[in-house]
């Protein structure tokens, strides 16, 4: 069974009893374009979280926004299961969660103009010089997600890495109107993610961003992110933690 808490901080929403469990795992075999109304059985604001990881942020939205409908895209299927797992326990019917890599779901599955909110939390820095073609949010990743986005739809993004967050505040604003975040979340003072709370109890910074859809990019080119990502210590008592 999973944990829940994340390193003390205590998980989202309470466990119900058993006959009000939901299903909140979608087939792996789902085909095509990402059918909201299908899904979800109804028309609503509409919230994807890129990376969702154990669920925390997604499950902790979904229970405080009923009407809004909640999509998660995890490419490690034991997260993934942790993430559907919590949210049966929660009886939550407004957050599905799907596996797949970000970039392939922002681009091949969901159509332009699908989602009021876009959430990327912590993204993978990378931090070998070989690897940093491999860095999600690149130019033609910001503009996609503006073409997914509706008209003021909102990027939120986070991350413990000073390079990135230096790249993000350059390349974010060709698209974006950008305002930067730098008190903790009021939904989530300990941390809206795993990542989150593990970094501020290691002693890193975290630096948040909220960014609202331009109605038409700045001219010009946004950055490449070949910024170095200077591999910081990250570590907790002694050892790398690895639970999801």
């Amino acid at each position: 069974m999973p944990l829940e808490d994340d390193y003390g901080v205590p998980f989202p929403g309470d466990v119900l009893a058993g006959d009000r469990w939901t299903r909140t795992g979608l087939p792996r075999d789902l085909q095509g374009p990402f059918d909201w109304k299908a899904i979800f059985g109804r028309e609503a604001k509409r919230v994807l979280d890129l990376g969702c990881g154990n669920g925390r942020y997604l499950i902790g939205s979904a229970l405080a926004r009923p009407d809004l409908d909640h999509l998660g895209v995890e490419a490690v299927q034991r997260s993934l299961d942790f993430a559907a797992h919590r949210a049966n326990k929660r009886g939550l019917s407004n957050v599905r969660f799907a596996l797949g890599e970000a970039a392939d779901w922002l681009f091949h599955r969901l159509n332009a103009g699908a989602v009021d909110e876009i959430h990327l939390y912590h993204p993978q820095p990378y931090y070998e010089a070989s690897a940093a073609a491999r860095r999600l949010l690149t130019p033609e990743f910001l503009r996609r997600a503006w073409e997914v986005l509706r008209p003021s739809g909102l990027l939120v993004l986070q991350t413990d890495n000073k390079p990135y967050w230096d790249y993000l505040k350059k390349a974010v604003p060709f698209h974006f109107e950008v305002r930067l975040h730098k008190d903790v979340w009021p939904d989530a003072p300990l941390g809206r993610t795993r990542r989150e709370i593990l970094a501020r109890q290691t002693g890193l910074a975290v630096f948040r961003m909220e960014a609202v859809r331009r109605d038409v990019p700045l001219p010009g080119e946004a950055p490449r992110p070949d910024f170095d990502a200077n591999r910081p210590r990250f570590r907790r008592r002694g050892r790398v933690e690895s639970r999801p």
